[in-house]
């Protein structure tokens, strides 16, 4: 008998690219297996609004909890950063590029964006970071799949929009990249560029197979990039960034905390065995709050 595993994900574009690479990856790995994928639609594909939810993995979660589903796929930067209980992340292929991007109007200039140029973005990372950049920029709320935001942008709407390399690759839009913004300035979200497949923790046989399609560099940066996150307290409305690349057996981090106007900026970096990630990724919060980080997160949350 064919065996048919059942996989959730959101209904987006991206969302449904990113399933098939995970399928065609397990395929692969398993000739004859068959899966099904299930779109579901979570809180944050339903509130739409200005600060509306920033959950999306909700509805997903509760599907595999309670079997309708046997995996999730989820871009990894999505991720709560403490998992439902009873589910784990079971693999993380590898990773593409997880720097973020301009995307510009016909009229804007790539290399000089107009003074007090409007641009589009839903992220407090991306605004303190754009703000910090250039304070004359109107960074404006903008949310919505990657369609709509080119479509607002081409529309006019907006001069420019700061979106992942990694979504607009895996659509096929490399080309609308304008231009590509170094992570000395831009640190990426935590986890950005990577994918997450989740199962439930007591699914030996699936979690066996999901396991096989793990690039362990990857499930290593993307373990102490959330760890960096989740030992700051921090969620969807903290502007931090994290970046982890291995080296052998090493692995590198660096991280960073800004004001919500980005006027100030705390950074660090640490490293150590990639065997041990969510130690290197607790310990560089530490060397960020001993720097004053603490201060930026308390005027964030007040």
């Amino acid at each position: 008998m064919t065996e048919v595993l059942k996989v959730g994900t959101r209904r987006s574009p991206l969302a449904r690219v990113q399933t098939e690479i995970v399928v065609q990856a397990l395929v692969q790995r398993r000739p004859g297996l068959r899966l099904e994928a299930r779109a579901l639609r979570t809180s944050g594909d339903r509130d739409r609004r200005p600060g509306g939810s920033p959950d999306f993995t909700d509805a997903i979660d509760r599907a595999l909890l309670e079997g309708e589903i046997d995996l999730a796929v989820h871009s990894a930067k999505d991720l709560p950063l403490a998992l439902a209980p009873g589910l784990a992340l079971s693999a993380c292929p590898r990773r593409v590029d997880p720097r973020d991007c301009l995307v510009l109007h016909r009229t804007t200039d790539a290399a000089n964006l107009p003074r007090g140029a409007r641009v589009g973005s839903s992220s407090a990372r991306r605004r303190a970071q754009l703000l910090r950049w250039r304070p004359d920029l109107k960074v404006i709320e903008m949310r919505g799949n990657v369609d709509h935001r080119l479509e607002r942008v081409r529309d006019g709407e907006f001069d420019a929009a700061i979106l992942a390399v990694a979504g607009l690759q895996r659509l096929g839009r490399a080309g609308e990249i304008g231009r590509i913004l170094p992570v000395r300035e831009f640190l990426p979200a935590p986890a950005q560029g990577a994918l997450a497949v989740v199962v439930r923790a007591t699914d030996r046989s699936t979690e066996e197979l999901v396991s096989s399609i793990d690039h362990s560099p990857t499930h290593a940066a993307v373990v102490a990039e959330r760890s960096f996150a989740s030992a700051l307290g921090g969620d969807c409305a903290t502007p931090l960034g994290a970046l982890a690349r291995t080296e052998r057996t090493r692995l590198s981090l660096d991280g960073e905390v800004l004001a919500p106007n980005g006027r100030v900026r705390i950074r660090g970096r640490a490293s150590g065995p990639s065997r041990r990630p969510a130690e290197l990724g607790s310990r560089l919060a530490r060397t960020v709050l001993d720097r004053g980080a603490g201060i930026l997160l308390s005027r964030t949350r007040g």
